[in-house]
């Protein structure tokens, strides 16, 4: 069945809200024109939308959105056009999830910068670090797994859920290799809690980061110090946990006291483990199946939110790891050089 012929429709713009609608020098306007297959036009606080009628229809939608997203007071920015198309397109609506809601959740606000979340997987990340005791947030580099979890951690500290922040990871190059490193045990091990300094110092005040260490209320330490430890009323995060073992993983979510949230992220494509090691990451959610207040969010390449062209990466290494596991690709790989010794040393 064919579909009817063009069709135009207005849509009226409240006028305190058409500014931030339109963007800088109109970028905003601009980049949905660019998105969407209607053709939109602006004369005074108008739009007109003309075109197919399926393609006018989504043009309505999407300009829904926006429009309320700029009644809320934001500046509705080419990126947020760009999520809103992306979200309306992959049916966001038939879940019963506004792009407007989701992003226009603050979680955090510093400096008149505000951290929210920007893809409706990560949205539905952050709702589950608020709903359950223990998170995993799995994904390709790029998604905000690590930085998101961050903002609730501080979020809670700052509301009083929580009395501390514990921040881990594993050195897992570390190694053997520590003694030889030059300085104190901290020196050597700063390298591979740098990432995790980084993003307290986007959420806190700098000056007030080392007292809050000094205070104990925010620790940062390898995942080596949890050992041993129960861990009352404190945010716990531990990044990059694709590198524990299964046996790191159990000591460290055996850790969770009273009072206390657990947010686990990691990569799971990107496991530095020496040897035939299993990745703890990839065994827990078998392990944990069916436990309750336990949750698992999966991130992808549509939820990456550094440059577009990360996606497009994670995506082309995603298609390379699906070919050369096909075991008609493995025989037919030179004797020098099977494909599962390259991805062992890809990193």
């Amino acid at each position: 069945m064919t579909e009817a012929g063009p069709v135009q429709s207005r849509m009226a713009v409240p006028d305190a809200a058409l500014l931030a609608l339109l963007g800088r020098r109109d970028e905003s306007l601009r980049s949905a024109e660019d998105l969407l297959d209607a053709d939109v036009h602006v004369r005074g606080n108008e739009l007109t939308f003309s075109g197919a009628p399926s393609d006018v229809a989504f043009a309505e939608r999407v300009f829904t959105e926006l429009i309320t997203l700029a009644e809320r007071g934001q500046q509705v920015s080419p990126d947020a056009v760009r999520r809103t198309v992306e979200m309306l397109g992959a049916g966001s609506e038939r879940l019963g999830e506004s792009p407007a809601e989701v992003l226009s959740l603050d979680i955090l606000s510093r400096r008149g910068k505000t951290i929210r979340p920007k893809t409706l997987n990560q949205k539905r990340y952050v709702d589950a670090i608020d709903s359950h005791t223990i998170v995993f947030g799995i994904g390709p580099a790029g998604t905000g797994k690590t930085y998101l979890a961050m903002a609730k951690a501080v979020q809670a500290l700052q509301s009083k859920m929580v009395n501390r922040i514990i921040l881990t990871r594993p050195a897992v190059e570390a190694g053997e290799n520590l003694g030889f490193l030059p300085g104190t045990l901290f020196e050597k091990i700063d390298p591979y809690l740098r990432p995790l300094y980084d993003a307290l110092h986007d959420m806190l005040d700098p000056e007030s980061i080392p007292k809050l260490m000094a205070a104990g209320t925010i620790e940062v330490a390898p995942l080596a110090y949890m050992r041993g430890r129960t861990l009352n009323d404190a945010f716990i995060i531990l990044d990059e946990a694709q590198n524990t073992t299964p046996e790191q993983m159990k000591m460290f979510l055996t850790r969770l006291g009273f009072g206390s949230r657990i947010v686990v992220t990691g990569d799971i494509t990107q496991v530095d483990l020496p040897g035939n090691s299993r990745s703890g990451l990839r065994v827990v959610r078998d392990i944990l199946d069916g436990v309750d207040d336990v949750h698992f969010s999966q991130l992808t390449s549509t939820d990456v939110v550094r440059h577009r062209l990360v996606a497009d990466i994670v995506d082309a290494y995603s298609r390379w790891d699906a070919e050369t596991s096909r075991p008609d690709l493995r025989s037919a790989a030179p004797r020098n050089g099977p494909p599962q010794d390259r991805r062992s040393r890809r990193r």
